[in-house]
């Protein structure tokens, strides 16, 4: 579990959850999917990829962007997961992508004590 793809979208205190997440292991590669928005407003004191998409759109053309712009950057079996930030429609489009990618995912989340936990 070396590489970590996130949500970064909506919901109040997300980012600083997906922050924490990102800062509180030795990632091989971290991928943030987000707006232009978060592109624009997020930072980090660690490299991370950021994957720019339309969230207003429905979750099957969100799904398609996302296949689109990731294909390349996703060359492992296997990723570690945080859908902390978000909605549904996000959430759906995103785990469709990865699946449709033929890539495995382990659902991860920090716990109080700032372990990362899979879910």
């Amino acid at each position: 579990m070396t590489v970590l793809v996130a949500l970064l979208s909506y919901g109040k205190g997300s980012w600083a959850q997906v922050s924490n997440l990102c800062k509180s292991y030795d990632w091989e590669d971290i991928i943030l999917i987000g707006d232009e928005f978060s592109k624009k407003n997020f930072s980090l004191d660690k490299s991370f990829k950021m994957v720019v998409v339309n969230f207003k759109q429905d979750s099957e053309k969100l799904r398609d962007e996302i296949i689109n712009k990731i294909k390349t950057e996703i060359n492992y079996p296997e990723v570690a997961l945080n859908i902390s930030s978000g909605d549904g429609n996000t959430h759906m489009a995103l785990i469709s992508a990865l699946l449709k990618c033929g890539v495995a995912v382990r659902f991860v989340r920090l716990n109080n004590e700032n372990q990362i936990i899979e879910v």
